[in-house]
Order: structure tokens, then sequence, then C-alpha cells
């Protein structure tokens, strides 16, 4: 398992997780955290096949795991995965909303269809994945929303991003407010701000050079790995942090330290 042993002790048996981009990267590595700590998880991931044989691995070591079909850039395709989630699962714990689209683009060459799928995908499915689940986490007494948040936008700027910066900034902004509005029915919505991972995407912002010069520029010296995204991701949706609410965890090595 890429997640290693960290956390090796929270335990989420009977705990039902879903992970939005679940199939791959990040989204991989907390599907893998929740599931060998005893959640039933399912992936909601574009990329189907992906998703499947992560959830055929997993059972295969007596997980509880399945995955579906959906483009998070259609609000009706979101509120009928929560309403199928519901009927066959009957609850839903943990809602981890992880899937991102962010094709490099420079500003100059962002189209209304970059932007408005950009928007789509990061920030509107979150609103509406919370507002599908948010029936269920009332009746339950009790509901976790994590997002996969960036430090680029809130933090930080990125050439040919800044239609991805745009919509982490707004889920920024979603976190502290929908904290603050979901409070009463005991829901709580918190983030993790990931720096440099090493995944897949990587590929998608330059070459192995480049990479290596940006490690060499991370004051803990490395990228940072998919299972340090997931061990934030398990903290905030565990009991160790049940007074934690609106906030988001920034796990990028000191990147966004400022330098003397």
């Amino acid at each position: 398992m890429s997640e290693g042993c960290a956390f090796k002790d929270l335990d989420f048996s009977g705990k039902t997780v879903l992970v939005t981009g679940g199939a791959q990267g990040i989204g991989r590595a907390i599907v893998e955290a929740f599931a060998v700590r005893g959640a039933h998880v399912v992936i909601a991931d574009l990329q189907l096949p992906l998703a499947q044989s992560l959830a055929v691995e997993l059972s295969a070591q007596s997980c509880q795991v399945e995955a579906v079909c959906v483009d998070l850039a259609e609000s009706r395709a979101v509120f009928e995965l929560i309403q199928a989630l519901e009927q066959r699962l009957g609850q839903l714990d943990v809602l981890v909303h992880n899937a991102g689209y962010f094709p490099l683009t420079p500003f100059a060459e962002i189209t209304p269809s970059i932007l408005d799928r950009t928007l789509a995908v990061n920030l509107s499915a979150l609103f509406w994945l919370t507002q599908a689940a948010l029936p269920m986490f009332r009746r339950q007494g009790q509901g976790c929303v994590l997002v996969t948040s960036s430090v680029t936008g809130p933090r930080v700027a990125y050439p040919g991003l800044s239609h991805y910066a745009a919509s982490k900034a707004g889920v920024n902004g979603f976190i502290r407010n929908a904290a603050l509005e979901l409070a009463g029915h005991n829901v709580r919505v918190n983030g993790v701000e990931p720096g440099m991972i090493a995944t897949p995407a990587m590929g998608n912002l330059g070459d192995d050079q480049l990479n290596e010069n940006i490690a060499s520029r991370v004051p803990l010296g490395r990228l940072g790995k998919a299972a340090d995204i997931a061990g934030a991701m398990l903290f905030l949706a565990s009991d160790l942090a049940t007074y934690i609410t609106g906030q988001t965890l920034v796990v990028d090595g000191g990147s966004t330290l400022p330098e003397v």
C-alpha cells in the first residue's frame, strides 16, 4: 500500500466514504487509506476502468470498495450519484471531493469551455455534492466534508494555471463559509492544500528535470507523496479532529514558508 503504516491505529469500520477522482494519484492514495482501515469506499471517477481496477485490487485484500462512473461537471449527475449511494448503502459518513481539472493553459489562451469545466469540476461540484449529501448528514446527526484544495491560488501562483488557481481560491472560501453554516448540523468541512506532489499529473507540469529542480527548492528536500495527502485526510476525518472545521491543512514540505 502506498500510504505505509502511518495512522495505522485509525479505524473507519462501519463508515461509508465517497472519494471523487479516486482512480489514480492523490485520490487513489485516499481510497487505499480509508479502505485498509475498514471503510466502505465508493470511488466516483470519470475513468471507470481505472477505478474498477483499483476496486478489484483492494477487494482482493478484503477491503470494501466499489467504483462508479460520473462526470462531476454535470450537476444532475452529482445529485444522482448521491441518491444512488443512499439507496444502496443507506449512509455517507465522509465525503471527499478530490477530483480536479487543470489543463495547463496560458492565461491569454483560456477559453470559455476550459474555464467552465475547471470551475464546474473543481468548485461547483463541491457545492452540489455537499448539498445533495446534507439531508443524509442531518438524519445521521453528523457528517464530514473534505476537499483537496491547493496552495496554488490561495497562497501561490503558477504560470498556466490561472483558471485552476481561481477555482481553488473559491474552494477555500467554500470551506470556511459552509463550515459556518453547517456546524449546527454537526457537519464539519475542511480541506487539504497540497504543494507539489509526485503523481502522474506532474507530467502535465513539466519534465523530470523541472520536477527535480522543484524538489530541490522544497525545504524538506523532496516532492510530496500522495500518501502525505491521504494521511492528512485521515486525520481530518478521524475522531482526533472532531473540533476542527472551516480549516485547510497545508501539506507542502514547507514550500510556502517565507525565505529570509
